[in-house]
């Protein structure tokens, strides 16, 4: 009996972390379900440049702006199938002065100036290089190379500006476990280093590749082998990451209804949320962004809202 319990205190202190860091406090929280202006159906993707907040309102086909303190501002996209449409906006990206769509029915990146012009679209449907099926998530690096998150197609690729294929990570159509391989990945966030970190949805864990392209770690639940769980550091279907100017880690637990924080080395930081539908509580958080003094943003999917957070003090 002693032995027994000696090896579930071990396990717990080896796979079970606790808190490096003081948590977040919920800030303020806005939207409701509905299609008129500042409501949302089914809020996915988010991304902040400056003092803005784009908003994917995936039913609703459209990009939704706000201030940081949730004040409508403007909107674009529509439903439809033209360059300048949306089928299910998905997680979101910004970078030279440009959003980034990761357009889930259309099978293509849209792209779009930050004040709603439409500037062009990035791949088609397919599982060739280059093409896309659901593509869930996406990241610009410096150099302006464009990161895809592909989701049925169970790989992450790598396209120039253009939309020229560069490389892949992930078997094609296959799932896997092992590094490297994917099973459903949902988003791919940037760090200012060039390490890449990816949300390997259904493994219910996080990957890290280097600069090169190289697999680097990963983390999520005992040995980050597809094992799920409700404790620290573990996860229940990842659906979206974020990276802050410190490098940390920002990943939304879709089942756990809750956000986790890490180092950029996948160490346990702190994490904040819980079930429920009242202020600072989440149902089904999708995606995550961090602005540039630190205030976290959360689409709050199930709760039909945005919700902000900051550094507890």
């Amino acid at each position: 009996m002693l032995v027994t319990i000696g090896l579930v205190a071990v396990g717990w202190v080896a796979f079970v972390p606790s808190a490096q860091e003081p948590g977040y406090e919920f800030v303020t929280a806005w939207g409701e379900k509905g299609s008129k202006p500042g409501q949302f159906r089914d809020p996915t993707g988010i991304v902040v440049a400056g003092d803005e907040v784009f908003v994917a309102d995936a039913r609703n086909a459209r990009i939704q702006v706000f201030d940081t303190e949730g004040n409508f501002k403007r909107q674009f996209g529509k439903s439809g199938d033209g360059v300048a449409e949306l089928g299910r906006p998905m997680n979101l990206a910004v970078a030279g002065g440009e959003l980034y769509v990761a357009d889930y029915w259309h099978d293509r990146i849209a792209v779009f100036g930050l004040d709603g012009t439409s500037k062009r679209s990035i791949g088609k449907k397919g599982s060739g290089p280059g093409q896309f099926n659901a593509p869930g998530g996406v990241a610009i690096s410096s150099a302006g190379q464009v990161l895809v998150a592909d989701f049925y197609n169970q790989r992450v690729q790598e396209l120039k500006p253009n939309g020229e294929f560069v490389r892949q990570w992930g078997d094609t159509g296959k799932a896997g476990i092992r590094q490297g391989l994917f099973n459903y990945p949902t988003d791919v966030a940037l760090a200012p280093d060039g390490t890449f970190y990816v949300a390997d949805g259904y493994n219910d864990r996080v990957q890290a590749f280097s600069r090169n392209g190289r697999f680097s770690h990963k983390w999520g639940g005992p040995f980050a082998m597809n094992i799920f769980g409700p404790f620290n550091g573990w996860f229940t279907t990842v659906t979206g990451i974020a990276v802050d100017r410190q490098g940390n880690v920002f990943v939304a637990d879709f089942y756990n209804h809750r956000i986790q924080k890490f180092s950029s080395d996948g160490t346990f930081l702190s994490a904040f949320g819980h079930e429920g539908s009242d202020s600072g509580e989440f149902n089904y958080p999708t995606a995550v962004t961090v602005g540039d003094d630190g205030a976290v943003f959360v689409t709050d999917f199930g709760n039909q809202r945005v919700q902000k957070w900051r550094l507890a003090e």
